[in-house]
């Protein structure tokens, strides 16, 4: 199982993607024009006032002080740190995003995979978790089954001497944000993950931050070098943190709703297609009668989608999609029919 494999690998240049799953292809222009305003300054490191701005539009944004935030490199940075917590076991719940497991093995950290079930909805069951695991990882809503977990679950994993790791890349994606932990400041151990880059299409920039207790934050955060993050991402991160980017993240998250429903009503025109749970956020995971073929058929017809068989828990007949706007998922339907029933026509001329 390939842990490292991610959907930017599926979509290579040409292809209609749904493999990835990034609103849109680029910032929009206002954030665009703000990161063009900054590269004046990138002819001089970081300041120590950039950093604080960043953190304190998050701790804004959230509720916080600007202690309790530390700008990342990119969420996945903060998967990269978590071994200098020294955890002795740590939980990763799965199917979820790999690179938590991955980068705690790297470090030697023994790992025990918490997998949950399709049969119930893949539910978090809290009981599951060995009790003597001081450090658990869980995706909310979790990457790729779509699953939206009750804060009161997810909470319930907490324990006093564990850190709970919360990756909320995706937690924008869902209107209002109901069951995000982003600005509990009382729940012991709690560790918070966001990401810039769905929302804003930002995966080029790298731009992410942490939200914890400053304490734990120092202890994640004492392996880094200077300047860890560019003047750019530190922009960023104050730039999509303000009230008005955070309404229209919440106007983006209402219309992915609908396309969502959208793309959920047509695929139930094909029996051979199954949702494998109620999704909750940009994307569905889909189980489909010998998944390679289907996936080769839709590549063949210009579309690409991201393979799920490199997430535990999950066979090479699960497959990842992207929501997207009706006029494009209506081509990733067709080309589903076409290659599950041998009729209609792809995307290429």
């Amino acid at each position: 199982m390939d842990l490292r494999h991610h959907g930017d690998v599926d979509a290579e240049p040409g292809l209609l993607d749904f493999a990835v799953n990034v609103r849109g292809d680029g910032p929009p222009p206002w954030l665009r024009d703000r990161l063009v305003a900054a590269l004046d300054e990138l002819g001089r490191y970081p300041s120590a006032a950039d950093d604080l701005a960043a953190r304190a539009a998050a701790g804004r944004r959230h509720g916080r002080d600007p202690g309790e935030v530390l700008v990342l490199a990119g969420a996945a940075e903060g998967f990269a740190l978590l071994p200098a917590l020294r955890p002795t076991l740590a939980a990763v719940v799965h199917p979820g995003f790999t690179e938590p497991e991955v980068a705690l093995r790297t470090a030697g950290v023994p790992v025990h995979r918490v997998l949950t079930d399709a049969a119930d909805g893949h539910r978090l069951h809290p009981d599951a978790v060995p009790a003597d695991a001081d450090l658990v990882v869980i995706g909310n809503p979790t990457n790729p089954t779509s699953v939206l977990h009750p804060a009161r679950t997810v909470r319930a994993l907490a324990r006093p001497g564990r850190v709970l790791v919360v990756d909320e890349a995706f937690a924008d994606t869902f209107p209002g944000e109901p069951e995000s932990l982003s600005s509990d400041r009382d729940t012991e151990g709690l560790l918070v993950l966001r990401s810039l880059t769905k929302t804003w299409a930002l995966p080029g920039l790298r731009a992410g931050y942490a939200l914890a207790a400053s304490e734990l934050l120092a202890r994640l955060a004492a392996p880094r070098p200077p300047w860890p993050v560019g003047t750019l991402g530190l922009v960023a991160v104050a730039a999509c943190c303000a009230p008005e980017a955070v309404a229209g993240a919440q106007a983006a998250a209402a219309e992915t709703v609908g396309h969502r429903e959208w793309l959920l009503e047509a695929l139930s025109a094909l029996p051979e297609v199954e949702v494998v749970a109620p999704p909750s956020a940009s994307f569905l995971l889909l189980r489909v009668p010998d998944g390679p073929s289907v996936r080769s058929a839709l590549r063949g017809s210009g579309i690409a989608v991201r393979r799920a068989d490199t997430f535990p828990g999950l066979t090479a007949d699960h497959l990842r999609v992207a929501v997207r706007p009706p006029a494009q998922s209506r081509v990733l339907v067709e080309a589903l029919r076409a290659a599950l029933y041998g009729a209609g026509v792809g995307v290429r001329g």
